[in-house]
């Protein structure tokens, strides 16, 4: 078999299939990307076994009309970044090795059974719908921060995508804090349904998307997600469990609401982080009238302190919150003021937008 590309064919279909596969795999073959050229139509594999990426290249003009091989991802990634632009590439099958050619450039590089490639199986598919590829982007990375990582409440582990109506909410909690958000559909889905789709999942298919233009197609099974864009199908598998009722921890109503300015709260946070516990990373904050003053102790005994000034008027109230947790659901809100929920120093903050109820951070208070 001999396949001819150019590397500006074969590098970015290349690129989003070498992000799924892991540099250490304990199967070997899983560190191999899957050449496959069908009918004139040349497509690159990928996967994990959690996850797989088909991406098609164009402008392949191989002289055998179906030929398949696997190679080493990261070699092949690896190599075809460091050739020139308008490099024009071989790939031809030679023995138990494939030898790419490119100029005066050769390499030699072990490739694996075709067989031995694993494949994601085929699904029947219950749900589809079509969103914009802006638009689902922006709902992962408004929540995708507060998804927890290695959590032994493994359902916890991932992003919860509800399907209700006209509406895809998705939400993410650790246990400290949650983020919500939500977007509307063109078209009512036919009937409502919960998935929790693993971390990995979602930052490999925020890669993907990034055609703010284009549209993504939706496809939903019993235990796989499937992201359907002009040239590349995403699957990941879900994660078999149920989320816990995450209604039951946003406050419905709150006694302490503080409008701020959402740019100089960062900025104000994170210098006052600077000094704050490397371990637990807590700043105090000291509510009163018109003032909000926030502080930071670590281990060393130093401190830190600014003031921002509120609309606020109330009682006033001194309350905990981790530091990094705050910045990140500030962060995320693009408004130019934010408006900061408060009730008493046992219970958890809400940060929106004023303008908007979603995306929604709710943060637990911690003990300073």
């Amino acid at each position: 078999m001999q396949i001819n590309l150019t590397r500006g064919d074969l590098f970015k279909p290349l690129s989003y299939v070498a992000g799924v596969v892991e540099r250490r795999q304990t199967l070997p073959v899983l560190s191999f990307v899957l050449l496959r050229q069908q009918d004139g139509n040349m497509t690159l594999t990928g996967t994990d076994l959690e996850i797989e990426v088909i991406a098609a290249v164009g402008g392949v003009k191989g002289k055998d009309v179906n030929a398949e091989v696997a190679l080493p991802a990261r070699k092949l990634f690896d190599i075809c970044r460091a050739l020139p632009e308008d490099a024009e590439i071989s790939i031809k099958k030679d023995g138990e090795k494939a030898v790419i050619k490119s100029g005066k450039s050769r390499f030699a590089l072990t490739t694996v059974p075709v067989s031995d490639f694993p494949y994601i199986q085929a699904q029947q598919w219950e749900q589809a719908l079509s969103v914009t590829q802006k638009n689902l982007k922006g709902l992962f990375e408004q929540t995708h921060f507060c998804v927890a990582q290695q959590d032994v409440r493994y359902y916890l582990n991932g992003l919860l995508l509800e399907f209700s109506d006209k509406r895809l909410r998705a939400v993410a909690t650790d246990g400290h804090r949650m983020a919500i958000s939500e977007i509307t559909l063109d078209k009512p889905i036919k009937s409502e349904k919960q998935i929790i789709v693993p971390r990995k999942g979602i930052q490999e298919m925020m890669r993907l998307l990034d055609d703010p233009e284009g549209q993504v197609e939706l496809q939903i099974s019993t235990n796989h997600l499937r992201a359907k864009t002009d040239g590349l199908i995403f699957t990941s598998k879900l994660i078999d469990g149920k989320y816990p009722d995450y209604t039951k921890v946003i406050p419905h109503s709150q006694s302490k609401l503080l409008k701020l300015p959402r740019e100089a709260m960062r900025e104000t946070l994170s210098r006052v982080a600077i000094l704050s516990s490397e371990k637990y990373r807590g700043v105090r904050l000291s509510l009163a009238n018109k003032l909000l003053q926030i502080t930071a102790h670590n281990p060393e005994q130093e401190e830190a302190q600014e003031e921002v000034s509120t609309d606020y008027t109330g009682e006033g109230m001194e309350i905990g919150f981790n530091v990094n947790y705050m910045m990140d659901a500030i962060s995320a809100l693009r408004s130019e003021e934010i408006i900061f929920g408060l009730n008493d120093p046992n219970s958890s903050c809400t940060l929106v937008s004023p303008e908007m109820r979603y995306p929604q951070y709710v943060i637990m208070p911690m003990r300073l």
